[in-house]
């Protein structure tokens, strides 16, 4: 039987994710020259976090359990090629341009499906991290957030490249993300029947999250052009891992 406990700690974790969806229209009131100025330190400390938690919680805590070496990685691939996939989708969904009024609504339609999805999927991770132990959950759930903060500005964008106002595409960025949690529900409510399956969540979790730096924040580091910012990104990607290290110490 699930303890209400997991309930409220995960049902929390995605409120705090779906409340990252009203931070990306905030953004765009934050003057230009600041926001890029920060942006790469931001996103340094995303890759530490995802790639700390990747590799110092989720595969040995997976390791721990599952106990098959050859599983927990089969996992981790099926996590980078799921999460591959769907940054397919999104990047199908972003690649659309404007020539007409008629490509607005399936920019928009696209942009709200593939922000669905993904946030459905998020729920999931954090529900099956919670069901492992807090401190999974939590540890999920700050990777998720520090990877979602700057997806949900270029979402917002996205909308309002559609003809969609601040306001609105704020709203409507925040009910896609309202999916994360039916993902957590959604796996909770199966995890009364299948709670001991549910750990074979975190290697595929974890191969999203190495995904995620490795093809997206990454690269994006080395885009950034700004003069003496190297040695910057390089310790706020040290200072992620360090938090997700922390954070494994505790357990």
């Amino acid at each position: 039987m699930i303890r209400w406990e997991i309930w409220g700690q995960s049902s929390l974790a995605g409120l705090a994710v779906c409340g990252v969806a009203l931070v990306g229209g905030f953004a765009y009131l934050i003057p230009s020259v600041v926001l890029r100025q920060w942006l790469p330190l931001f996103i340094s400390l995303s890759t530490g976090v995802l790639l700390g938690d990747a590799f110092l919680h989720l595969l040995p805590e997976s390791l721990e359990r599952i106990g098959n070496v050859q599983l927990v990685l089969l996992e981790v691939l099926a996590g980078i090629f799921l999460f591959f996939n769907l940054e397919k989708l999104i990047r199908w969904r972003h690649d659309q341009r404007l020539t007409t009024g008629a490509v607005v609504k399936p920019l928009i339609s696209m942009n709200l499906l593939g922000d669905s999805l993904h946030n459905f999927l998020d729920g999931t991770l954090i529900a099956g991290s919670f069901l492992v132990s807090p401190t999974a959950g939590w540890a999920t759930t700050a990777g998720l957030l520090l990877h979602e903060l700057p997806q949900e500005v270029g979402d917002v964008g996205t909308l309002l490249y559609g003809g969609f106002s601040i306001r609105r595409a704020v709203v409507y960025n925040l009910l896609s993300a309202l999916t994360c949690l039916l993902g957590i529900s959604t796996v909770l409510l199966a995890g009364l029947w299948f709670e001991a399956y549910l750990i074979y969540l975190m290697p595929v979790a974890a191969g999203g999250f190495i995904y995620v730096a490795s093809s997206d924040l990454i690269p994006e580091l080395h885009r950034s052009n700004q003069s003496g910012m190297s040695w910057f990104q390089s310790l706020f990607v040290l200072m992620g891992i360090g938090l997700m290290l922390w954070l494994a110490s505790l357990e």
